[in-house]
């Protein structure tokens, strides 16, 4: 396996709905490997398909390491959230949007129909903040990042926050160069 390399958005890979899985072989498990050792790696609890630069329709999760919440390490391959009821809030963070975090409005809980690794249609269910973690790397698959679900000055400041984190970025990629 090997650690990859994590687009930062606004790259186009991140603003495209991602494509389904058609054939679970080879190099698509060596891709869910890659997927796990970049964000064990990167210290993440979720990473979509298309934050390593490939456009495939997968996330995988893992909220054992968040202190307090309910354990919850899967994978999950053409992902489909079927039913959601509730509210909760959650300050989000990402991979791709490094240096800021907002607060996010989500579902409490979420039915997700999905392929397991092996192929086999499952229906999943989560609640709490595993249901967070789904709803954020899914809208991911979508070509959705966290701050699209803000709005008025929550989003015009975060965005602020933002541009100046990438430019920030920037000056450390030429120092280096």
């Amino acid at each position: 396996m090997a650690i990859r390399d994590i687009v930062i958005y606004p790259a186009d890979v991140l603003k495209k709905p991602t494509r389904n899985v058609e054939d679970i072989n080879d190099e698509i498990l060596q891709i869910i490997g890659d997927m796990w050792d970049t964000m064990y790696e990167k210290e993440g609890v979720g990473l979509a398909c298309n934050q390593i630069g490939i456009d495939y329709s997968i996330v995988i999760v893992d909220t054992s390491v968040k202190e307090g919440v309910q354990p919850v390490r899967i994978t999950l391959i053409n992902p489909q959230i079927i039913a959601s009821e509730g509210k909760q809030t959650y300050k989000e963070a990402c991979l791709s949007v490094p240096g800021i975090s907002a607060e996010v409005e989500r579902a409490y809980w979420i039915k997700v129909k999905a392929l397991t690794p092996k192929g086999q249609e499952e229906i999943f269910e989560f609640e709490g903040f595993p249901a967070v973690v789904l709803q954020h790397e899914i809208d991911h698959l979508n070509g959705k990042v966290y701050l699209e679900r803000l709005k008025g000055l929550k989003k015009r400041l975060a965005l602020d926050k933002y541009k100046k984190v990438l430019r920030q970025l920037e000056r450390a990629k030429k120092k280096n160069s």
